[in-house]
């Protein structure tokens, strides 16, 4: 499963929404967005954020 797949399926998981997500990493709504549909990517440090905030490894976030 690439990032943007593992990225959904752990937002839904943990019952958030986009913008829930997003206000937690300090972005809007349409960067998260952005992310899932596979436009753009996120930064490291947003990377690290989202490991945190779902309790896995950067690995298994990106789907390694």
């Amino acid at each position: 499963m690439d990032f943007n797949e593992n990225l959904k399926t752990l937002r839904k998981r943990n019952n958030l929404c986009q913008k829930d997500l997003a206000k937690m990493l300090g972005v809007k709504q349409y960067v998260i967005s952005g992310w899932e549909i596979g436009r753009c990517e996120p930064s490291i440090k947003d990377l690290l954020t989202l490991s945190k905030i779902f309790k896995i490894s950067l690995d298994k976030l990106l789907g390694k």
